[in-house]
């Protein structure tokens, strides 16, 4: 181990909650005060273990499926969206819903539809089975192929190459997507693509902020849970970047003290869908191992933030109870 008075944390900023997991969490918690537990949440809110558990003892339920949903109750969808089959499952079960999708991926599904209607190939750059894969893809699914990474290329056809469009998950590794997208213009040279990029601010963000880490830590960890695509991505860009060593963790208590050897500087950062207690939670860590001075490594402001979904405006219970007399 090097003298504790080398060691240090290299601290991004940004890092942790963006606005649509800001959202969507406040969302669940605004239900629960209006409208009283319990209140379903179709899959997990966002993708992190601690935020989950969290809403779990404050009243939440978290379902795989619409059925698993009480008729005449009230439903959430999470911040990845849902496919509109969902919505009409819901409507089935007369079920009252609040929609959460992140407002940067309903601008992904709008794009599906426009492009859609004007009979386009949509070829979605995403990974097979990521909740928002799904729900975009359900917006036009005779239009949308998945392509699954630059590897993925080579087994894309369409029925015609004068009209085709990319457009893609936005938790994915800003790199990565590109590389994909140039493997696909060289085979498609007409692609066309998205009127902005789908990757969301956020996303690139932290991935710029990892990358400045990757510069001077010989060490990365990576606060987020195991089933976060943008949190896996950080460390993979994190590696990419010239990191020698980088780590996902969803707490503190999961890092492996033998990954601190001969390190002098950590770089910590954290997913968009963590809070700020599991980040304390390291610093705190790791200030007991001789790691106490924290500089902070800001590579950009956010200030942007989304209004709450519009149905926490109305009286969803006795919505509801209209639907289920019917």
């Amino acid at each position: 181990m090097t003298s504790s008075s080398a060691r240090r944390v290299l601290l991004a900023a940004p890092r942790g909650y963006c606005a649509g997991v800001d959202r969507a969490v406040i969302a669940v918690e605004k239900a629960l005060e209006q409208y009283g537990a319990p209140i379903y949440v179709r899959h997990e809110i966002v993708h992190n273990k601690y935020v989950v558990q969290t809403l779990e003892k404050k009243g939440a339920i978290f379902v795989e499926q619409t059925a698993e949903v009480p008729e005449g109750s009230i439903v959430m969808f999470s911040a990845h969206g849902v496919a509109p089959t969902v919505h009409a499952e819901a409507a089935e079960r007369n079920l009252a819903t609040i929609d959460a999708t992140c407002p940067l991926v309903t601008k992904v599904h709008k794009e599906a539809v426009r492009y859609a209607k004007d009979d386009y190939d949509i070829l979605l750059i995403g990974h097979e089975g990521h909740e928002e894969v799904i729900g975009t893809s359900g917006e036009a699914p005779d239009h949308i192929t998945l392509v699954d990474g630059p590897e993925d290329v080579a087994n894309v056809t369409v029925r015609d190459e004068s009209k085709v469009v990319w457009l893609s998950q936005t938790t994915l590794s800003v790199d990565e997507t590109m590389e994909t997208v140039d493997a696909l213009k060289s085979k498609f040279p007409n692609l066309l693509s998205p009127p902005s990029d789908d990757i969301c601010y956020a996303t690139q963000n932290r991935q710029i902020a990892v990358k400045k880490l990757a510069e001077d830590a010989e060490l990365v960890i990576v606060v987020g849970s195991k089933n976060s695509s943008n949190s896996i991505r950080m460390v993979e860009v994190a590696l990419d970047a010239g990191a020698p060593a980088a780590h996902l963790v969803d707490f503190a208590s999961e890092i492996d003290e033998a990954w601190l050897q001969g390190v002098t500087t950590v770089g910590l950062t954290s997913g968009a869908s963590v809070p700020d207690v599991l980040v304390d939670g390291v610093l705190e860590w790791l200030a007991e191992r001789g790691y106490g001075d924290v500089e902070t490594v800001k590579t950009a402001d956010e200030s942007i933030t989304f209004s709450l979904p519009k149905e926490l405006r109305r009286d969803l219970r006795a919505e509801a109870a209209a639907l289920g007399s019917k």
